[in-house]
């Protein structure tokens, strides 16, 4: 296939197929899952394919084996539609010392059951729309994981070419490779509106075959979207519905829990750690979209009215960074989280790798705010110092301190050591 952009989770596919017999990609609907994974594969049935579907699930239903016969590594694209395949590829894999076999693509977040977990033979890999460097916003002068782990990597003098405009229309335009790939430009805008309506007018009862009301999704999909990258409390999110139907709370959260299934909303976690009292620490999560373009179309805005409201720019800008930074997280098996206290210390990212090294991260569209983010940041890391010095039981300083930026042009390391890094440079 042609005009196929590498992906981030490429590398981390040519390990697991080196280490598992299948493997299972999940992530939104459009991400580029099915993709992906074609171009690993050497046979591919798609199960949603109208003109052979019906015999596809005749033989799964029958002599689901057959299936196996095919050239190899076969792909199952839309494998929940076909729930059944799921135990035949578990069992080939339990008969079979091949790796690298079999991709599945699809849902887990589906309600399928299944006689077997797969742990141990199906590998489940996460994957996210276009980060701004898959896309092509990001140079990727700059890497993250570099900036965590390696203590004399310089990043001074390199510099970023994406301008705010351009910045605000791939925030619209979104992740969606479909998108990313349009030459038109104002047509590419229309892709997450098309997504945005068939997630409460088809997918939020689609995935589990029950019927749900598109207007109370719609209006959970636009509160979640004016909250977004903030600790807003559900119950708050639930008072937005609740004064325009008359909805218990209970189907309510059924409706948030399918958009969580749906890979439309996510939320991140609190880090907790003891350097406060407990009371003191908000254990609130931190509310974003998976793909950022999704709330602004429930929102019902474009790239021109960010430039006259650039406050809001700013809380979806963040919720941008976050998308990327789980899909870098993916790739290292690293941990999304946040740190908010009563103290009025907040941090709006930390990155964690599974080695325990960290990252504190701030996120500031302009170049105003760079000041107080790292006096934020030395704040944060001189608390972990003092409390170190009166316990036994120590917490590790950060091995990275950052300020993730949209409008900066040049990186630097500033003399507290405080790393500034324009968003068109960063990479995993």
């Amino acid at each position: 296939m042609n005009n196929y952009k590498k992906r981030i989770v490429d590398d981390l596919l040519d390990k697991k197929e080196k280490t598992f017999d299948a493997i299972l990609i999940v992530g939104p609907k459009g991400c580029g899952k099915t993709r992906t994974a074609s171009e690993r594969c050497k046979t591919i049935i798609e199960f949603q394919d109208e003109e052979k579907k019906e015999g596809y699930l005749l033989t799964v239903e029958n002599a689901p084996s057959l299936l196996l016969n095919n050239e190899k590594p076969i792909l199952f694209d839309e494998w929940q539609d076909a729930p059944k395949i799921w135990g035949v590829v578990r069992k080939a894999c339990d008969d079979s010392n091949n790796v690298g076999e079999y991709y599945l693509t699809g849902s887990t977040a589906k309600k399928i059951k299944t006689n077997h977990t797969g742990t141990g033979r199906i590998s489940l890999v996460e994957m996210n729309t276009m980060s701004l460097y898959e896309s092509g916003e990001s140079n990727g002068s700059i890497s993250l994981y570099k900036l965590i782990e390696n203590e004399t990597y310089n990043i001074n003098g390199l510099k970023s070419t994406l301008d705010i405009k351009e910045l605000i229309f791939a925030t619209c335009r979104g992740g969606f490779p479909r998108a990313v790939l349009l030459e038109n430009k104002l047509n590419s805008l229309d892709i997450s509106k098309d997504y945005y309506k068939q997630i409460y007018k088809k997918d939020i009862s689609a995935i589990d075959e029950k019927k749900r009301n598109e207007n109370i999704a719609k209006t959970i999909l636009w509160s979640y979207a004016r909250n977004i990258a903030t600790t807003v409390k559900t119950k708050e999110i639930y008072k937005d519905v609740k004064a325009n139907f008359d909805i218990s709370e209970t189907t309510f959260y059924d409706y948030v829990d399918a958009l969580e299934r749906l890979y439309v909303i996510k939320d991140i976690d609190s880090w907790c750690p003891q350097i406060r009292s407990k009371t003191a620490i908000r254990s609130s999560k931190k509310r974003i979209f998976i793909e950022p373009s999704i709330a602004v179309a429930a929102l019902g805005i474009g790239p021109e009215y960010f430039y006259k409201d650039f406050d809001l720019f700013g809380h979806v800008f963040e919720n941008v960074v976050f998308r990327d930074l789980l899909s870098y997280s993916y790739k290292h098996n690293a941990s999304i989280l946040h740190y908010h206290d009563d103290y009025g210390l907040e941090i709006d990212a930390i990155y964690q790798l599974e080695n325990g090294d960290y990252a504190l991260i701030e996120i500031k569209t302009g170049i105003s705010k760079i000041s107080d983010a790292e006096k934020n940041l030395l704040k944060f890391k001189e608390l972990i110092e003092k409390y170190n010095k009166t316990h036994e039981v120590k917490y590790r300083s950060p091995k990275a301190m950052i300020i993730i930026s949209g409008t900066l042009e040049v990186a630097m390391t500033l003399n507290s050591g405080v790393h500034v890094v324009p968003i068109g440079c960063l990479k995993d």
